[in-house]
């Protein structure tokens, strides 16, 4: 199957609200290799717009030698609709994931990215990002946007421990993932994020995984790989993808801005959990331009930020009750959706369930406009006038009554009898 053709996409905003698409266009006059890139969604309302690369996902395995993804010229003006989605400029304001370090396993990081200097260690050679989606990701679960900040990740705060668990064009192995997630325990990573998915169960990746959970991580993994072409009308049957299928690990599917899963997407019954993985802004390795990536391992890169989040907030809570924090305060749909900031502020109950409804980032499956005033701040001044009301109430029984007394009781405006 052929990949879909390189190009530049499109960042565009709509009316009323922000949103990034993914728009494919002509390939230009020096085009970069072959790769396999997330799929198009339909174009916004509105023209107004700007040009950013697209990320691979991986780099194509047919070409004799291998040639780096390019540094990006283009910059993001506005804040992504994902980002809005999960409200992260309020989360922040509770939590940036300080103290807790995530082991992404990826196609690699680069230490010197902007917006990750001195909070990326990398083993091996992981500290070459040939294909470029693990800074990508990186950005995601713990930039802080560099000279951007509102294109901070979910935990800003938070460290990346570095793993390849691919080779240099990003294609997946076995042998690596599982030497990765080995590492990360060792380590004593409080996250694990395995950003591939592989089609096949590994008796050596199963133990790595089974350590990693009872040495107390969080393992957060991609419910399937991303289709190299969406849409294609092939018929493929559902089907377990691994490490994702292992008891125990939150596994994670991507949605698009309608909170829908992108056509063509591999079905699978092992998801957990649904974040945003379609035109989505982050950085890359080379240079300090922005790209526009989508596909599960960037909807498992928002999860596992989440994750920091939470155990930051929560540092006493173990593995398992991390994992049903971020389920059991995510809106409620066929997948539940990620919502990082209920996961975060949400009080649960003796049961695991949340003691009162859990406060919303933004309405389910909505696309916010976070430049109107924020809803809090509405409903703040409610309640303050609402108790202002109950005080002045209160004080006018008093003076009633006092003033009642002092008639005998009488009604307001009946005479006086002598004695």
């Amino acid at each position: 199957m052929r990949p879909p053709a390189r190009g530049t996409t499109r960042l565009l905003y709509g009316a009323g609200l922000t949103a990034a698409l993914l728009l494919p266009t002509a390939a230009p006059a020096q085009a970069t290799p072959p790769s396999r890139t997330p799929a198009a969604l339909p174009a916004a309302d509105g023209a107004k717009g700007q040009e950013l690369p697209g990320m691979p996902t991986a780099l194509d395995p047919r070409a004799e030698t291998v040639a780096c993804t390019p540094a990006s010229k283009e910059k993001a003006k506005k804040q992504d609709w994902s980002r809005q989605r999960l409200d992260l400029d309020r989360l922040h304001r509770h939590t940036t994931g300080a103290g807790v370090t995530v082991a992404l396993i990826s196609t690699g990081v680069d230490p010197g990215a902007e917006g990750l200097d001195g909070r990326v260690t990398v083993q091996g050679q992981a500290a070459d990002d040939c294909v470029g989606q693990g800074t990508f990701l990186a950005g995601l679960i713990a930039g802080t946007g560099g000279s951007t900040s509102r294109l901070a990740g979910v935990a800003p705060g938070a460290k990346i421990l570095a793993l390849r668990g691919t080779d240099r064009r990003g294609d997946p192995n076995p042998t690596l993932v599982t030497a990765a997630v080995r590492a990360a325990t060792a380590a004593k990573a409080g996250v694990i994020a395995v950003a591939v998915a592989l089609p096949r169960k590994d008796a050596a990746l199963t133990r790595a995984v089974a350590e990693a959970r009872k040495a107390g991580a969080v393992v957060v993994a991609a419910a399937t790989p991303d289709p190299p072409s969406r849409g294609s009308g092939d018929e493929i049957p559902s089907r377990t993808y691994w490490p994702a299928g292992e008891p125990g690990v939150l596994a994670v599917a991507d949605m698009l801005p309608g909170g829908t899963r992108p056509d063509g997407a591999l079905p699978t019954d092992s998801v957990d959990l649904a974040a945003p993985g379609a035109g989505v802004v982050s950085g890359g390795p080379r240079g300090k331009g922005h790209y526009l990536g989508g596909g599960v391992a960037v909807a498992t890169a928002y999860a596992a930020g989440a994750a920091a989040a939470v155990r930051a907030t929560h540092p006493d809570d173990p593995a398992d009750a991390v994992t049903h924090r971020l389920t059991a305060t995510a809106y409620p749909a066929d997948i539940p959706q990620l919502d990082a900031y209920a996961a975060v502020t949400t009080v649960l109950g003796a049961a695991g369930a949340p003691a009162a409804g859990p406060e919303r980032a933004a309405e389910p499956v909505a696309v916010r406009d976070t430049s109107d005033t924020d809803r809090a701040t509405g409903r703040a001044t409610l309640f303050v006038l609402l108790g202002s009301a109950g005080v002045l109430s209160l004080l006018w029984a008093g003076f009633a009554l006092s003033r009642a007394r002092a008639r005998g009781w009488r009604p307001a405006g009946a005479g006086t009898t002598e004695s």
